[in-house]
């Protein structure tokens, strides 16, 4: 008698609802899969730390500089601006490591979603029918999943859009109340008048918001669903 391959069943029919203990039975702690999936969560949670830590820097270049630039009456607004620009390193080197991040976390989303979620209640059928394939792909030819440009997004809507509008809080008090010198005359660095200096900085701020807030199609995966991944919004 022939016996049905994978792709002759029907996960989501009553009849092969039985297939979900099967998955389990693959995850059990001492097969191979349980292994993989241990080693995804590993590498998931080191690409974490180090998105961590990268923020963690940032926070303390921002305080160091802050505290420096207010710590006396002749200390020149242009620090502020250089620790503006060390965020703005920090942030590039952030959304690289979000890259990475999300190809592991994808991996570990796709374990969870098809073989826990499924195991535990497959009335509701599989998350992606083909997920086997996919993840057989991505382990064949890893490739980053996101564009620079949404990494950079949603780095800036985590945490680096409320640093860089404290930095510009800070260096506006500076330029307007920890100087003689009249705005916007107080802005200028050497020959570089003030007005040009605040316009570019403005410019910058404004650039940062529009790639943080404009409409896109997320294709980061993400645990905790505030929003519609994947789905135009």
């Amino acid at each position: 008698m022939t016996q049905k391959s994978a792709k002759d069943i029907d996960p989501g029919s009553a009849e092969h609802r039985e297939v979900g203990e099967g998955l389990l039975e693959e995850m059990a702690p001492s097969s191979s899969m349980a292994h993989l999936y241990r080693g995804e969560i590993h590498r998931m949670k080191f690409w974490r730390e180090r998105l961590d830590r990268t923020t963690n820097w940032a926070v303390i270049v921002m305080s160091g500089v802050l505290t420096w630039g207010f710590s006396g009456p002749n200390r020149p607004h242009y620090i502020i601006l250089l620790g503006i620009a060390a965020l703005t390193a920090f942030l590039f080197m952030e959304a690289q490591r979000y890259r990475g991040y999300d190809l592991w976390r994808g991996r570990v989303r796709t374990l969870q979603k098809n073989v826990f979620a499924y195991g535990l209640d497959p009335s509701t059928g599989l998350e992606d029918p083909s997920w086997r394939e996919t993840l057989s792909q991505d382990y064949r030819t890893p490739v980053i999943k996101i564009t620079r440009e949404e990494a950079i997004a949603h780095r800036l809507r985590r945490i680096y859009l409320l640093l860089f509008t404290i930095m510009l809080g800070a260096w506006t008090i500076h330029i307007a109340a920890f100087t003689t010198t009249p705005w916007p005359t107080s802005a200028s660095i050497g020959v570089i008048p003030g007005l040009l200096v605040i316009g570019i900085v403005v410019a910058l701020y404004l650039v940062a918001v529009f790639i943080a807030v404009r409409p896109r199609t997320w294709q980061a995966e993400d645990e905790l669903h505030s929003r519609d991944i994947g789905k135009h919004r």
